[in-house]
C-alpha cells in the first residue's frame, strides 16, 4: 500500500505524480476518482485545474460570468470589473473553462438528492449558453442539459449576483 499523503512543492511535480497519463486516461472515470488533489485555496485549485484542462485534447470553451448588484443605485460603487475579481466559496469563478470530456463538480444543491453540491459530472457537449452533462457515478448515469443560474454569495460585505454555470 502506498502513502496516504505526499507533499510536493511545485504544482507541475504534483500533477506529474498524480495524473501520470491524463491525455490517455481522462475518460476513465474510475482512474480519475482514485486521484484526488486537496488544496486549501481557490487560487491553487484554479492553477491545477487550468494545467489539467490543457492536457485534455480538444477545444476549450471559456464561459464568462455576468456580475451585477441587485440595487441599481449601487452600480456606480461596484463596477463589473470589480465584481469579476471576486471568487467567494461556493460560487463559480468569473471565467469557467471547460472541454468535452472534462470532469466538473456541482457547487450548489440543484436537484437533491440527484444533483447536489459535490456531484461529479462529465461534459458531453458545449454550446454557447448550455452544457450537456452526464453524471458518471452511482446507479443512474443521468444525462442532462444545464443553463447558467444566478448565485448570490451570502458571506460578502455587500450583495452581488453572479450569472454562471454552477460548476467548478
Amino acid at each position: 500500500m502506498g502513502p496516504i499523503c505526499t507533499q510536493v512543492t511545485p504544482v507541475d511535480e504534483l500533477i506529474a505524480n498524480v495524473f501520470t497519463n491524463l491525455p490517455e486516461n481522462y475518460q476513465n472515470h474510475r482512474w480519475l476518482c482514485e486521484r484526488p488533489i486537496l488544496a486549501t485555496k481557490n487560487n491553487v485549485v484554479n492553477v491545477i485545474n487550468t494545467q489539467l484542462l490543457q492536457q485534455i485534447p480538444g477545444n476549450t470553451q471559456c464561459n464568462k460570468s455576468v456580475d451585477s448588484v441587485p440595487d441599481q443605485t449601487q452600480m456606480v460603487n461596484y463596477p463589473p470589473d470589480f465584481l469579476n475579481s471576486f471568487e467567494p466559496p461556493g460560487v463559480s469563478p468569473n471565467y469557467l473553462s471547460v472541454k468535452v470530456g472534462a470532469h466538473i463538480m456541482v457547487l450548489r444543491n440543484l436537484d437533491p438528492p440527484r444533483l447536489c453540491n459535490g456531484t461529479r459530472l462529465v461534459v458531453k457537449k458545449l454550446m454557447p449558453m448550455l452544457l450537456k452533462l452526464q453524471c458518471f457515478l452511482g446507479v443512474a448515469r443521468v444525462k442532462m442539459f444545464h443553463l447558467r443560474i444566478s448565485m448570490i454569495p451570502t458571506d460578502m460585505p455587500f450583495e452581488f449576483k453572479r450569472l454562471q454555470f454552477p460548476f467548478a
